[in-house]
């Protein structure tokens, strides 16, 4: 009997109890409500700069709470519409509290986005062009440690500083390294992980330790090596954007009909008409055919 028993209570899961689940979930929603509250009341706007006193900071920018670390920021300048990640180090300076003269050090332009735990250390001047998206975990700076003296601790050793600017468009990927005296032209990507310095030339990739140019574009050529991907293709003139909408939910019985229009239309078959894509009069019949599909038709 007792054996049974013991059987039994093994084989029939304990009962939960209701009530401390129920309370738990409360409180779950409760602190995810009150963090939620904390984020936005903390995050860091023009109209609601909180402690902090930027020499300049654009309209709909917004530093996410909670902030890394920040200092200097009278020599601080953010354009406007930018985004700042949470745990964003921003500095200007070496240190807190020093007057670092009339002139901005830091000095990011409109649009640009840095991601979570970056860092911008600006101990002399650092420009970032507007429009420009870091992802995580990025970091720049203005300043390095140096090692001329192979007899002192390289932490007491004076440091070096550059200038570093990074132009405007540019994507500069998750936990990669911005160097002092980088110069970064515009459009370029910086890959992950990438260790930048020295110069990097207009509408380029870079990628690696040392970072080195490794697909540019250029008039002439375009983009060499080539993109594996094709560029995207232009909406041809007079497509709706209802006309779009519907083409993105068809079926394959409605792209079936759509493939029978385009024969009906060009009996010569593709590209041996006189018409051919992007022209007036083939974008007409785009548009003709995407409204035959189009309910009622």
């Amino acid at each position: 009997m007792g054996a049974g028993a013991a059987e039994y209570r093994e084989r029939v899961p304990k009962r939960k109890n209701t009530f401390s689940s129920w309370r738990r979930r409360l409180a779950q929603r409760a602190v995810h409500a009150g963090w939620a509250w904390v984020q936005r009341t903390g995050s860091v706007t023009a109209e609601h700069p909180g402690r902090l006193r930027f020499g300049a900071m654009g309209t709909g920018t917004r530093l996410a709470f909670p902030l890394g670390t920040v200092f200097g920021e009278p020599w601080i300048h953010l354009g406007s519409h930018c985004i700042v990640g949470e745990q964003v180090t921003l500095t200007a300076g070496l240190m807190p509290d020093l007057d670092l003269g009339p002139e901005p050090i830091l000095r990011i332009g409109d649009g640009v986005v840095l991601g979570r735990g970056s860092h911008v250390i600006a101990d002399t001047t650092v420009t970032i062009g507007s429009d420009c998206y870091f992802g995580p975990y990025v970091y720049v700076t203005s300043t390095n440690h140096s090692y001329d003296d192979p007899n002192e601790p390289i932490g007491r050793q004076w440091p070096r500083m550059e200038p570093v600017e990074i132009g405007p468009g540019c994507w500069i990927g998750t936990g990669a390294v911005i160097l002092p005296g980088a110069r970064i032209g515009r459009n370029v990507v910086v890959a992950a992980g990438a260790v930048v310095r020295g110069e990097v030339p207009d509408h380029s990739v870079v990628a690696g330790a040392p970072a080195r140019v490794v697909r540019r574009w250029t008039p002439a050529e375009g983009w060499q090596p080539p993109l594996r991907t094709p560029a995207p293709v232009p909406i041809p003139d007079g497509v709706t954007p209802d006309q779009l909408l519907a083409l993105a939910g068809l079926d394959e019985e409605a792209v079936a009909r759509l493939a029978e229009l385009d024969a009906a239309g060009d009996p010569a078959g593709p590209g041996c008409g006189a018409e051919t894509a992007g022209t007036p009069a083939a974008s007409g019949k785009t548009g003709q055919r995407l409204a035959e599909l189009e309910p009622g038709s």
